[in-house]
């Protein structure tokens, strides 16, 4: 059974690492996973609890569930798939020049 909110705000205040977080819900991780997504995992997990708080408050199972669902997310896919960061969104539309193309001025 997860803490009540009360303490689990308090031990939320003692964690620095997303390594921290998943230690702390009990969730198997991947440190290779981990240490290449790291800040898209906490971001998707603040994102996800964001959701859930839109319409209510997130209980300490939500905190266990949006974690977990925010590090399989990167199980499955990765970074540049997930967009989760604003500028991964914004080069979605940017396009390639070609090299030969650079330093040509057409008259």
């Amino acid at each position: 059974m997860m803490p009540a909110k009360s303490d689990l705000e308090a031990a939320l205040g003692d964690l620095e690492s997303a390594e921290d977080f998943l230690e702390h819900f009990r969730i198997p991780f991947d440190p290779a996973i981990v240490q290449v997504s790291r800040l898209h995992i906490l971001q998707r997990f603040h994102d996800y609890l964001a959701q859930i708080a839109s319409s209510r408050s997130p209980g300490p199972d939500d905190y266990h569930d949006c974690l977990l669902r925010a590090y399989e997310d990167f199980v499955r896919s990765d970074a540049m798939t997930e967009k989760v960061f604003r500028v991964l969104k914004r080069a979605v539309g940017i396009s390639t020049i070609p090299v030969t193309s650079i330093g040509r001025v057409r008259r």
